[in-house]
């Protein structure tokens, strides 16, 4: 049965000339239902694919935040959502900056969210809908009444995750989350959005919903880096209690219209990162996990201990500390280290569709020459600087230049490009639009060339026998390149006998 993806799919109405046996029925119901779900995924694929086919490739460049909101508590920036390369990638990004005893509010999105914590520690509260409260203080719950006949209460609420630099959150569809800086730094958050993905089924357009402050207000106060696009303020959100009639959540929540006066926050001016002004008392338990700063590149890492609810849903993993020197996959000791996170690693991914990674590279050193397989790449540049060239299907690089700590990086899919270091060494995240994203390399031991037999090489490039070896076997690295040999050098790699 054809779609019309002009409009909505319609499931036209089967006519029956003779009644249908029970069996029957729920063959058709069934039947119905999986196209019905294929003409949906189809529908939003060829959206998508259309939108990609529209997006102009031959030029990339890094890019800035373009707008920036000022909060009682810290502040956060903006990446054009308009701009061509985040739509072509299907992505809107967000840095949060939360002062010292900040509380970024709690709220929730229409798409996927990748985070990187970039500086500082802090703790995040996600609310899992259905979830237990599996953290409880010490006392008498609700309505119990002590020895002297006084009512005691203690808090319950969901588990409290710990924050540190490094730390790569995955947060699924929809999800309220809250977060609290609670150190004596800036905590610096790096959000990405994928806006693109089937697990959106609004628009293209990133939505927050808050779930308290006065959002709105700090929108009309916002400061902007070139000029403001029209609808830019839009989907940034306001608090959802302020829809709502007053006399029906006094209702819901059986309490007087003066308390859902301050659910609603109507005449809060403090935006959307607050301070919080007496002692943070949260239910969490002691930290007697270790963590040592990590000496290359100022990061942390930690060991946790389990638990005890590890195998329920509720308690799915979806952090990972990705500083961790013992985390990386691929390392080279004058080159840096690549840690790569996927759905094999952290199960949740699998869900959001997305991957992530972290890099760092030592002054000078290379990320070999590669193409991305199955996903197109965003990567923040967290430290550092870095030489990067970008090059598709035409005569010229699209991207030739330099990055620099805080901008964005787009790399679409299956489009070739290398990173080098600068003097200051590289650091960067990276979100993959693949939950099992793939690279292939161009240059070093797990390359497509390494895997070519020599008499291709030779007569596909006209080369000598003596060359295709050197091209082949001059680097040893997997995906790191230390920083380049000397030619006496290159000259003195040994080839492998059994290639011989």
């Amino acid at each position: 049965m054809p779609c019309n993806f002009g409009c909505s799919c319609q499931i036209r109405r089967a006519r029956c000339h003779s009644p249908l046996q029970g069996s029957s029925l729920q063959f058709l119901a069934l039947s119905f239902l999986t196209l019905f779900s294929g003409c949906l995924a189809v529908q939003r694929g060829q959206q998508f694919q259309q939108g990609m086919g529209q997006c102009s490739l031959t030029n990339l460049n890094p890019l800035e935040p373009m707008r920036r909101l000022e909060y009682e508590g810290g502040y956060s920036e903006f990446w054009d959502s308009n701009n061509e390369q985040l739509r072509c990638a299907g992505v809107a990004v967000t840095r949060h900056v939360i002062g010292s005893r900040g509380l970024l509010l709690p709220s929730f999105n229409n798409a996927p969210t990748m985070v990187f914590v970039i500086q500082g520690n802090g703790i995040l509260g996600v609310m899992d809908p259905g979830c237990p409260e599996t953290y409880q203080s010490v006392g008498q719950i609700q309505g119990q009444q002590s020895e002297q006949g006084q009512q005691r209460f203690r808090d319950q609420h969901q588990k409290i995750h710990q924050l540190y630099r490094g730390d790569v959150i995955a947060l699924p569809t929809g999800v309220a989350h809250w977060c609290h800086n609670e150190g004596n730094q800036d905590l610096v958050l790096v959000v990405v959005h994928h806006t693109a993905n089937l697990e959106n089924q609004l628009d293209e357009n990133l939505r927050r919903f808050f779930i308290a402050g006065n959002p709105q207000q700090q929108q009309r106060q916002g400061t902007y880096q070139g000029q403001q696009q029209p609808g830019q303020q839009r989907h940034q959100g306001v608090n959802i209690f302020q829809a709502f009639d007053a006399q029906i959540l006094a209702q819901a929540f059986q309490v007087d219209q003066e308390t859902v006066r301050k659910l609603q926050n109507e005449n809060d001016n403090r935006g959307s990162i607050i301070r919080v002004r007496d002692e943070f008392r949260i239910v969490s338990p002691r930290r007697e996990q270790q963590f040592q700063e990590q000496q290359q590149g100022g990061g942390y890492y930690m060991n946790e201990k389990a638990n005890g609810f590890e195998e329920t849903i509720c308690s799915l993993r979806f952090r990972e500390n990705l500083a961790n020197p013992e985390r990386a996959d691929i390392y080279t000791a004058n080159g840096g280290s690549i840690a790569a996170l996927n759905s094999l690693n952290l199960p949740i991914l699998r869900v959001l569709r997305l991957s992530a990674g972290r890099g760092l590279l030592r002054p000078a050193a290379m990320v070999a020459p590669h193409w991305n397989i199955n996903a197109h790449s965003i990567s923040y540049i967290a430290r550092g600087n870095a030489r990067v060239q970008i090059v598709g299907n035409s005569n010229r690089p699209v991207f030739d230049g330099e990055v620099r700590e805080g901008q964005l990086l787009i790399v679409p899919q299956n489009f070739a490009h290398f990173k080098q270091a600068g003097n200051q060494g590289c650091e960067w995240f990276t979100v993959k639009t693949n939950d099992q994203a793939r690279t292939s390399p161009l240059v070093g031991k797990t390359s497509v060339i390494r895997a070519m037999p020599e008499e291709v090489l030779i007569n596909a490039y006209q080369l000598s026998r003596e060359e295709a070896r050197r091209i082949k076997y001059n680097r040893q690295e997997v995906t790191i390149l230390s920083p380049q040999y000397s030619e006496s050098q290159q000259r003195g790699v040994e080839i492998p006998m059994s290639v011989v």
